[in-house]
C-alpha cells in the first residue's frame, strides 16, 4: 500500500472516532495493522475479553512470527487456563488446554506437561510457582505489565505504537477544501448553493431570478477552522458568504474573512454555519461531549484531568456495565402529569398561556379577545387581569390606526414571562407587542408599548444576547426584530424570510447567541445578532406552521409543524448535522389546526392532536401514552408545562383550562389548600386589613416570597408566611426585599416544648443485626416515604423499609409500626469501596434518584451506582484520589451529577457517557455540601472552608461567593464541615455549621442566623427542613434535637435525649444524631442516625400531632403536660451583622 494510502486509512480512523465508531475504528485497527491501539488492547486484557484480545493481535502478529509473539500469547492463554480453574469450571479449562495452550507443546513440552497436572490439584496455587497467585484482578494487571514490555519490544509492532499527529478533523478540512475549489469553478456560482451530495463533484445550476452574487466586500472566501472538530458534512446544506464583521460581533460562528485564501468552511450543525477559529471544543448547537474548557485531544491521547472516555467492563467477580450508563429509565410514566386536578373558566377562548419560571402554580393567559390574566391554580384564583387597551394611539403608526379602524377586534398571539418572572410580554394579531412589570404586589404595571410589525405580531422571546435583556419578535411582515426590554429601542432587524414569519427561537451554544425563526412557508434560518444576513436555509417538514424549542437543558432540539393538508411531523434536529435525527409517529394523518407542542424534564414530549393528549419518550419514536384529561379538549389543545413538569395546562372547548398534575404536582397543590386554610384563620384572628392573596412559590410554597399578590375579591386570604413578611400601611404593601419575616412570632402563638420523657413522644429504634455499631454518615427517607436509607462509616448500606399491614395500610414509614431491615437473596448489603484511611475519618455521602431505583454512594474509594432493587453494583467511577465527598442529582437530568470533591473541586459529570464535562474550582477545603434550585438555576456548593458559592448551571461560571458570618464572641475564621439545602420555594438557602443555622437569599445575603446558646449549647451536627418547609430540625452534639420555625428560626420545641434514647444507652453526650432526615410527605416525622449505628424514628405524641403545639384538655383531666422551660422563650434568632 503507498503512503498516500496508509495516511488515509489514518484519516479514517481519526473520523471514525470523532464520530463515535468504537467497534468500527478497532476493526479498522486489526485489519490494516498500521496502528496498534495499546488503550484498547488494555481494556480489553483487563476485562477478560480473550477472544477479543487475540482477534485484535490477529491483526498485528501471528503466535509463531517470533518469541516475542509466542510469549505474549501464550501469557494471555495461560491466565485463561488459570481463570477457568479458579472457577472450578474442569471442562472449560481442559477445552483451552487442548485448543489454546497444546500448540505450545512443541515449542516446550516440560511447561505444557506441567500446565496440565493443575487439573489434578484441588487449588492450583498448590503449585509453588502459582501460590502466590491473587485474586483475577490483580492477576490480570500483572499480566498486563508484562505484556505491555512484550508488545513495546516486538519488532513487528516498531512504528505502529504512536498515532501521527496531525490536526483534529483532518478528513473534513480536505473534503471542504475539494468542496470550496469545485464552487470556485462553477460557471454559475451561487450564493447560497446546495451541497447535495458528495458522490459527484459539486456544480451550481443555473437559476431563474438568481440572487446577484455577493458584493466584494462580502468574499465567499474566508479561513480555515485552525483546529476543533471540522464542520460536519450536511445534507441540503449551502455554502455561505463569509464576510468580515467583528469577531466579538459573531463569536465565533465564523472566522474572519481573509481573502487571501480560496477556501470557506462547510457549514456546522444546521447548514451554512461556519466553525470558529482557535475555539477546538465548541461547534454549533453541538452537545459537547467534553468540557466546554478542555484542550483538543488527538487521536486516543488521555487528558489526565478528565476520566476514562468509557466505563470498562468490569472482572469477572464485579457487577458492572459494560460501555456507558443509560439512565433513562430514572423516569416513568407516573412522572407524567396526568390527573385533572383543576378547572379554570377563563370566559373567552385561549390562545396563549406560559406558567411562571419560579412560582410554579402562577399562569398567564392570553385570549383572543386581547385580554390577558395570571390565575393562581392552586387557589383557582384570577389574581390579576388586563383587558386589552392602546396606552397611546398617537404614537401608533398609520398602518396600525388604519387596521384598528377597520376592524377593531385584536387577539393575544402569544404571551410568555421574562426568564426571571418579572416582565410579562404579548404580542397581539394587529401590530403591537406590550410588557407589563410584574410587582410584587401582584400588581401588573404598563412598562412597553411597541408598534413592532406591520400585521400580526406571531410570536414573541426574551434573550439575553448582549447580558441585557432583550426582546424578540416576528411578524406578518415577514421580519425579525430585536428590542431592548427596559427601554424598547431597536437593536436589530432581521430580514431574509419571503413568507410572513410564524416563530422564533433564541437560544445559545458554548457563548454563541442565537436566533432560529420559521416562516409560513416552510422555511427555517438562523441569525446572530449581527446585521449580515440568515447563516441557515432550510426546509421544516410540513412546509407550513412549525415552531421549534430545545429541552430544557439545551442540549435537544425539536420542532413541531402542521402542514396545509393537516399532516403534522414532530421531530428531534440532529445539531451535528443539521439534519432530521428521528420522526415521532402516532399523529393524526391529517389534523384539526396546528398540532401544538412542549418538551419537560428533558425527558418527554406532548402534543395535543385528535382531541388528546399524546406522551412521547424522547428517545422513542413511538407513542408512551396519551390521555384525553376527562374529555372536552378541542381537536388541537393548546398545552403548557410548568418549568419542574409537575403541573400541565391545556386548553377546553369551553373556554376554559384543566390543569393536570403528577404526585408531585398534586403535593403542591395541597400545600396550597392547608396553607390557604391556615391562612384565613391566621387572617380572621391577626389582621385586621384587607389582606393580600396567598402566595404560590417554586416547588412547594411555605417560604414568604417576593412575589406577594394585592387582593382582586374581599374573600381573598393570606397565608400565615405570607402575612409575616409584609408590613401592611393604609391598605397597600410597602415594597420591602423579600427577607424572612421579622414579626413572625407576632402572628404566631406557638408553646415553647422541652420534651424529656418518653412518653410525650413515639419514637422506635430500627431493628439492625449486626454486632459492630459504626457510625451513621448519611440517612435519608425515600422519596416514596416507604423506607429509611442509611450509610455507614463502615461503607455499609442499610435499607429498612415499611410493610402494608392493617395498622400500616400506605405502607409509609412511622414509629408506630416496626419495619423490616432489607436484605437481597444473597444476603450482600449494598457495600462502598473504601480507601485505606480510617473509615471513621472518610467522607460518606449518597444521593437517592428520583423514582428510588438507583442511588449513588461513596465512602472514600470510587462512587457506585446501585441498584436498589437488587443491591447489586451496576458500575463503579471517579477512583481517587481526589475522593468523592458529597454528591447531587441535576434536578432535569438524572445522567448528570455534581461531585464535591476531597481537592475542593466540584465536577459536573455525565453518567451516560462517562465523561467530566466541566471542574468547577473555587472553594479551599473539601466540598462538604451541594443544592441545585431549579428555579433560579444554579448549583450552590458549601466546603469545609466554611465558603458558599453559586454556580449558573447554563454556563457553570461562578456567579458568587461567600464565607459564613462569625457568631457574635467566637473567634474566626470559621472552618469545618458547612452544609446547604435549599427551602421549597427554591429561593432561600438554609446553611448549617455546627456554630450556627442561618438563611440565605438567592444573592447570598444572610436573613436570619442563630448559634447555640441556652438550653442547647452544644455544637450543630446537622439540620433539615421539613417537607412543608415550615421547620428546621436540627441536631446536636449534646444528643438533643431542637425544633425551629423556619422563617423567624425562633426555638419551638426541645427534644432531650432522654426521651428518645434507651437507658442501656452510654453516657450523655457520647451518643448524639450525627444526622438528621426529615419524611417527604409527612412533616413532622423525622429519623435520627446516631453515632453509635442505630437510627430512630421520632413523631410527636398521638394527642400533640405537632412539635411544640398547645397540649389539648381532656375530659378526665390533664395529661401530663410537657414541662415548659423558660429558658427557651429566649431563644431567638439573631439579625445577621452588616
Amino acid at each position: 500500500m503507498s503512503s498516500l494510502s496508509r495516511e488515509l486509512v489514518f484519516l479514517i480512523l481519526q473520523f471514525l472516532d470523532e464520530e463515535k465508531f468504537k467497534e468500527t475504528v478497532h476493526k479498522l485497527e486489526q485489519e490494516s495493522g498500521f496502528y496498534f491501539n495499546m488503550k484498547h488492547f488494555e481494556d480489553q486484557v483487563l476485562a477478560g475479553e480473550w477472544n477479543e484480545v487475540e482477534r485484535y493481535l490477529s491483526g498485528f502478529t501471528k503466535v509463531e512470527d517470533n518469541r516475542y509473539s509466542m510469549k505474549i500469547f501464550f501469557e494471555i492463554r495461560k491466565q485463561k487456563y488459570l481463570e477457568a480453574l479458579d472457577r472450578n469450571d474442569r471442562a472449560k479449562a481442559v477445552d483451552i488446554l487442548v485448543k489454546d495452550l497444546k500448540i505450545f507443546a512443541s515449542f516446550n513440552e516440560e511447561l505444557f506437561k506441567e500446565i496440565t497436572q493443575l487439573l489434578t490439584l484441588e487449588n492450583f496455587r498448590q503449585n509453588e510457582q502459582l501460590s502466590k497467585y491473587g485474586d483475577t484482578k490483580s492477576a490480570r494487571n500483572i499480566m498486563l505489565t508484562e505484556l505491555k514490555k512484550l508488545v513495546e519490544a516486538n519488532p513487528l509492532f516498531r512504528d505502529k505504537l504512536t498515532f501521527p499527529p496531525f490536526k483534529a478533523s483532518r478528513l473534513r478540512t480536505l473534503i471542504n477544501q475539494s468542496l470550496n475549489w469545485q464552487h470556485q469553478l462553477c460557471k454559475n456560482p451561487r450564493p447560497n448553493p446546495d451541497i447535495k451530495t458528495l458522490f459527484t463533484d459539486h456544480s451550481c445550476a443555473p437559476a431563474s431570478g438568481q440572487r446577484p452574487v455577493p458584493p466584494t466586500n462580502a468574499p465567499l472566501v474566508g479561513p480555515l477552522p485552525k483546529s476543533g472538530p471540522f464542520p460536519p458534512l450536511v445534507a441540503h446544506s449551502p455554502f455561505q458568504t463569509v464576510v468580515n464583521p467583528p469577531a466579538s460581533a459573531i463569536a465565533g460562528w465564523m472566522s474572519s474573512a481573509n481573502q487571501t485564501l480560496p477556501h470557506a468552511a462547510v457549514a456546522q450543525g444546521p447548514p451554512g454555519l461556519l466553525q470558529p477559529p482557535n475555539m477546538p471544543s465548541a461547534a454549533f448547537m453541538k452537545h459537547p461531549r467534553a468540557p466546554t474548557n478542555a484542550t483538543v485531544m488527538e487521536y486516543q491521547t488521555v487528558d489526565s484531568e478528565h476520566l476514562p472516555k468509557k466505563i470498562r467492563t468490569g472482572h469477572s467477580d464485579e457487577v458492572s456495565f459494560s460501555g456507558a450508563i443509560h439512565l433513562g429509565n430514572i423516569y416513568s410514566q407516573d412522572d407524567l402529569p396526568r390527573t385533572v386536578v383543576r378547572t379554570l373558566n377563563q370566559g373567552s377562548s385561549v390562545m396563549s398561556f406560559d406558567f411562571h419560571p419560579q412560582h410554579q402554580s402562577f399562569l398567564l393567559v392570553g385570549t383572543n379577545v386581547g385580554e390577558i390574566s395570571i390565575w393562581e391554580v392552586g387557589s383557582r384564583e384570577r389574581i390579576a387581569h388586563k383587558a386589552f387597551k392602546i396606552w397611546d394611539i398617537s404614537a401608533c403608526s398609520m398602518p396600525m390606526q388604519a387596521a384598528l379602524m377597520k376592524d377593531a377586534t385584536i387577539s393575544v398571539n402569544r404571551c410568555l414571562w421574562s426568564p426571571d418572572g418579572s416582565i410579562v410580554g404579548v404580542a397581539f394579531s394587529k401590530h403591537i407587542v406590550q410588557t407589563y412589570a410584574y410587582t410584587p404586589n401582584g400588581e401588573l404595571r404598563n412598562q412597553l408599548e411597541l408598534d413592532a410589525h406591520v400585521g400580526g405580531v406571531n410570536d414573541i422571546a426574551f434573550a439575553h444576547p448582549n447580558k441585557s435583556l432583550s426582546i424578540i419578535t416576528c411578524g406578518d411582515d415577514k421580519m425579525i426584530k430585536v428590542w431592548d426590554a427596559m427601554t424598547g429601542q431597536r437593536q436589530y432587524v432581521f430580514e431574509g424570510h419571503e413568507a410572513p414569519v410564524y416563530s422564533v427561537c433564541p437560544h445559545s451554544k458554548e457563548a454563541i447567541q442565537f436566533i432560529f425563526s420559521t416562516a409560513i412557508d416552510g422555511k427555517i434560518k438562523a441569525w446572530l445578532y449581527d446585521c449580515m444576513g440568515s447563516r441557515v436555509d432550510y426546509d421544516a417538514p410540513g412546509h407550513w406552521c412549525t415552531t421549534m424549542a430545545y429541552s430544557a437543558d439545551g442540549s435537544r432540539l425539536f420542532s413541531c409543524g402542521t402542514s396545509k393538508d393537516g399532516e403534522s411531523h414532530l421531530v428531534e434536529w440532529n445539531e451535528t448535522e443539521g439534519a432530521i435525527k428521528r420522526a415521532y409517529c402516532g399523529f393524526k394523518k391529517r389534523s384539526l389546526g396546528v398540532v401544538q407542542f412542549d418538551t419537560t424534564r428533558n425527558r418527554f414530549l406532548a402534543a395535543g392532536d385528535e382531541f388528546l393528549i399524546k406522551f412521547w419518550d424522547m428517545d422513542n419514536v413511538n407513542i408512551l401514552t396519551t390521555t384525553d384529561a376527562e374529555g372536552g379538549l378541542p381537536a388541537s389543545p393548546r398545552l403548557r408545562f410548568n418549568k419542574e413538569g409537575s403541573l400541565f395546562a391545556i386548553t377546553t372547548t369551553d373556554n376554559g383550562i384543566k390543569i393536570l398534575a403528577n404526585g408531585d404536582g398534586q403535593r403542591l397543590l395541597r400545600m396550597l389548600e392547608a396553607r390557604a386554610f391556615e391562612g384565613s384563620r391566621s387572617a380572621a384572628q391577626h389582621i385586621s386589613t384587607k389582606p393580600p392573596i396567598a402566595n404560590a412559590l417554586g416547588g412547594v410554597p411555605n417560604f414568604c416570597s417576593p412575589m406577594a399578590t394585592t387582593m382582586e375579591r374581599g374573600d381573598r386570604v393570606l397565608t400565615a408566611a405570607s402575612a409575616s413578611s409584609l408590613t401592611i400601611t393604609d391598605g397597600r404593601t410597602a415594597d420591602v426585599k423579600p427577607r424572612i419575616a421579622d414579626d413572625a412570632d407576632k402572628i404566631r402563638s406557638w408553646k415553647l416544648a422541652d420534651i424529656v420523657d418518653p412518653a410525650h413522644l413515639k419514637v422506635l429504634p430500627l431493628p439492625d443485626s449486626a454486632t459492630s455499631k459504626n457510625k451513621i454518615l448519611s440517612l435519608l427517607y425515600t422519596n416514596s416515604g416507604l423506607a429509611v436509607l442509611a450509610l455507614a462509616s463502615s461503607a455499609v448500606h442499610k435499607l429498612w423499609k415499611w410493610q402494608r399491614t392493617e395498622r400500616n395500610p400506605s405502607g409509609k414509614s412511622t414509629a408506630s409500626v416496626l419495619p423490616q431491615l432489607w436484605q437481597p437473596p444473597n444476603g450482600s448489603p449494598m457495600t462502598n469501596e473504601t480507601n485505606d484511611c480510617n473509615p471513621e475519618e472518610s467522607s460518606a455521602c449518597f444521593a437517592l434518584s428520583k423514582n428510588d431505583s438507583y442511588v449513588m454512594s461513596a465512602s472514600g474509594g470510587k462512587v457506585s451506582l446501585f441498584n436498589m432493587m437488587s443491591f447489586k453494583v451496576m458500575t463503579t467511577f471517579m477512583a481517587p484520589p481526589p475522593a468523592a465527598t458529597f454528591l447531587a442529582f441535576h434536578p432535569q437530568d438524572n445522567n448528570i451529577i455534581a461531585v464535591g470533591m476531597e481537592d475542593s473541586s466540584i465536577q459536573i459529570y455525565n453518567v451516560r457517557v462517562d465523561e467530566v464535562k466541566i471542574k468547577l474550582n473555587g472553594h479551599q477545603k473539601k466540598i462538604t455540601g451541594l443544592a441545585f434550585s431549579q428555579s433560579l438555576n444554579v448549583l450552590v456548593s458549601s466546603g469545609a472552608d466554611a465558603q458558599i458559592c453559586i454556580w449558573s448551571i447554563d454556563g457553570w461560571e461562578k456567579k458568587k461567593a461567600r464565607f459564613i458570618q462569625t457568631p457574635a464572641g467566637r473567634a474566626g475564621p470559621l472552618v469545618g464541615d458547612t452544609r446547604v439545602q435549599f427551602h421549597n420555594d427554591q429561593q432561600h438557602l438554609l446553611v448549617v455549621h455546627e456554630t450556627q443555622l442561618s438563611i440565605y437569599d438567592s444573592k447570598l445575603e444572610c436573613l436570619r442566623s442563630w448559634s447555640p446558646r441556652d438550653n442547647l449549647p452544644a455544637p450543630i451536627s446537622s439540620a433539615v427542613y421539613s417537607c412543608d418547609g415550615q421547620s428546621i430540625y436540627a441536631g446536636f452534639c449534646d444528643g438533643a434535637v431542637g425544633v425551629f420555625d423556619s422563617d423567624s428560626l425562633r426555638l419551638r420545641c426541645r427534644i432531650a435525649p432522654s426521651s428518645y434514647t434507651t437507658s442501656s444507652a452510654p453516657s450523655a453526650g457520647s451518643v448524639y444524631p450525627t444526622v438528621v432526615a426529615a419524611h417527604p410527605s409527612e412533616a413532622n416525622q423525622i429519623a435520627l442516625g446516631m453515632s453509635d449505628g442505630t437510627v430512630h424514628v421520632v413523631e410527636p405524641s398521638d394527642v400533640e400531632p405537632k412539635w411544640g403545639g398547645p397540649m389539648p384538655a381532656q375530659e378526665n383531666g390533664p395529661l401530663p403536660a410537657m414541662s415548659s422551660n423558660p429558658s427557651l422563650s429566649n431563644q431567638a434568632s439573631d439579625a445577621p451583622s452588616r
